[in-house]
């Protein structure tokens, strides 16, 4: 009997675990880290496998993983000792911009402000002991729903530096679906004032964070470097036209007159 073939599953550990039908697109995790980019975009049209492939990258690396790599046995990853080694080594921030979709600007930094406060929930743990000194730990709690905006810019950077220095490694960054709130904003006509916030963080988050090791943001679109991008010229943007990780997310082109070449399916 086949495996079944499950339809918008976003977990890797629920595709793996339920022995759902799944091509094995774990190669992207070593082709992607050494490649060495300190920023990767990639933009692609919707079902391409995006939000999957974060999952998977951040159940890779995530400290919070750390001795569950059982999940990758059999996969293409598990077959390099190098990187059975690395797995559930780095702290990772994750999060997606995908439910960012208000109705005017004051919403939106709102709803981005919750996103990054549900971050700093998870990392309570970090205020225990004596890692952060006490205007740290006031920093740490300042960060809520509603904080000032040039609070909420740095929140980021800021949540990177305590990781790094708690797990002694710079950090993972991973950012799904960065477009979605400039896309309603384009619409919605807020778009200036978003593009500044926007700008703002990304730069404090992505370009001046000593503490950054990787980063990896996904969208459907590439927004232009003269706009929220003006300041990061350390981005390596991979689109559909990208020979790029184009076995990991999305189909091979034709070369040279041949047809595509055969995709190694897993199970």
């Amino acid at each position: 009997m086949g495996r079944p073939v499950a339809i918008g599953v976003q977990s890797f550990e629920k595709m793996i675990a339920n022995g759902y039908f799944y091509v094995d697109k774990t190669g992207f995790i070593r082709d992607w880290w050494e490649n060495g980019d300190d920023v990767t975009l990639i933009a692609r049209p919707r079902r391409f496998g995006k939000t999957l492939t974060m999952d998977m990258v951040e159940r890779f690396f995530s400290v919070q993983y750390a001795g569950k790599g059982e999940i990758f046995e059999g996969l293409a990853i598990w077959q390099d000792e190098k990187y059975r080694n690395m797995q559930g080594t780095r702290p990772v921030i994750s999060l997606s911009f995908s439910t960012v979709k208000e109705a005017d600007y004051p919403s939106a930094v709102l709803r981005i402000c919750q996103l990054i406060t549900d971050l700093y929930r998870r990392s309570g743990f970090l205020l225990k002991g004596d890692l952060l000194s006490g205007e740290e730990q006031e920093d740490f709690r300042r960060v809520s729903m509603d904080m000032p905006e040039v609070v909420a810019t740095m929140a980021i950077h800021k949540l990177s530096e305590y990781l790094s220095r708690c797990y002694g490694s710079r950090v993972i960054i991973l950012l799904d679906e960065y477009d979605t709130p400039l896309q309603e904003a384009w619409v919605k006509g807020y778009r200036k004032e978003l593009t500044e916030f926007i700008r703002k963080l990304f730069n404090a988050t992505f370009k001046t964070n000593p503490f950054l090791e990787r980063a990896i943001m996904t969208g459907i679109t590439r927004v232009s470097k003269e706009s929220i991008f003006s300041d990061l010229n350390n981005i390596e943007v991979v689109t559909t036209t990208s020979e790029k990780y184009e076995d990991a997310l999305g189909l091979r082109r034709r070369r040279f007159g041949r047809p595509f070449p055969s995709m190694a399916w897993e199970g």
